[in-house]
């Protein structure tokens, strides 16, 4: 096998081995790019990138999802193993000097908060005031009309230009998911209703229950029973986001599960590494109850002190996602 490998370089091949990019299959269907052929072209079209409009270009995020092909070579054929190893080595060649490059651009992150208005929700209208950071709320119509009080956390957010405000159902499923989504259309119109009642500015989506993925050229689903309504909606100009970390929260207390230094080592480890959705880019899910009490509270002002503090993130809208580089 190692003779094979050395024989394939030793004979020149490397140029006829050109590495071209096919499009993603399964849940990602990214269109394809032709990847540079060697260190020098590749960090000059770094630069290119960043002479023009990285987000319109995603150069960097093409090559970073995209697989490796390599055409068969007839004239000097070699074991499947050899190959195998090869496509290996070359995958983590690339995904190192993609690291490397995408580590120069900004980082950008948003914190996601579901199910409101509920009883955090004013704290949480409050802090991001505070921090003044930008945040995204994803809101549930039958509850804003639960109270008086919920109804002027809504408008809180509402009118709170560091928040935007985008479609989590009207019912929240009543928390039947698998009922719900069973009829898609019925799911579908519950999205609607919810969009007209709240006023809502944005058709973007978090679909309840379901960390479901899509929008552009991206397609993932966690579970099938949610697939048809998501479909239903994306295909009616919609766009369906999830996450990539959660903050869980206790099912009896209410409270955050995880410690500040877990989630923020989590945000951090999913940067660095580009291992969320999209690289670069980490979606935080939250939910509003979490933030009812003090110590609640205190919890996430001290996550966003700690992200201000010690990393250069940027704090973005749901409505600006991805940045792509």
């Amino acid at each position: 096998m190692v003779n094979g490998i050395k024989t394939l370089f030793n004979l020149g091949t490397v140029a006829y081995l050109s590495i071209s990019l096919t499009s993603c299959q399964g849940g990602m269907n990214t269109r394809a790019a032709n990847a540079p052929q060697d260190t020098t072209e590749f960090a000059e079209r770094v630069e290119e990138v960043k002479n023009t409009d990285p987000v319109r270009n995603g150069m960097l995020t093409k090559r970073w999802r995209d697989p490796i092909h390599i055409p068969t070579d007839t004239l000097h054929p070699i074991s499947k193993d050899s190959v195998n190893k090869l496509l290996k080595l070359e995958r983590r060649r690339i995904k190192d000097s993609v690291r490397l490059a995408l580590d120069k651009f900004p980082k950008h992150i948003y914190l996601t908060f579901d199910d409101g208005p509920l009883l955090g929700s004013a704290a949480i209208d409050s802090i991001s005031k505070a921090k003044n950071i930008k945040i995204n709320v994803f809101l549930v119509g039958k509850h804003a009309h639960m109270s008086k009080g919920l109804k002027r956390d809504f408008q809180r957010y509402y009118n709170n230009p560091l928040v935007e405000c985008y479609n989590h159902s009207y019912t929240h499923a009543n928390n039947k998911f698998t009922t719900f989504y069973s009829n898609p259309i019925s799911a579908f119109d519950d999205f609607e209703k919810n969009e007209v009642d709240l006023n809502l500015k944005h058709k973007i989506i978090r679909l309840p229950g379901r960390n479901i993925w899509i929008y552009n050229d991206v397609r993932r689903i966690d579970l099938q029973s949610g697939a048809s309504t998501a479909d239903m909606l994306y295909t009616n100009g919609y766009r369906i986001f999830g996450w990539d970390v959660e903050w869980k929260i206790h099912g009896l207390t209410g409270k955050p599960i995880q410690s500040v230094n877990e989630i923020y080592t989590r945000l951090k480890n999913y940067m660095n590494n580009k291992s969320s959705m999209e690289p670069n880019n980490v979606v935080l899910l939250m939910h509003d109850d979490m933030f009812q009490n003090r110590k609640g509270q205190y919890l996430l002002s001290t996550l966003i002190d700690t992200i201000q503090a010690n990393t250069d993130y940027k704090f973005e809208f749901m409505q600006d996602y991805p940045f792509r580089y």
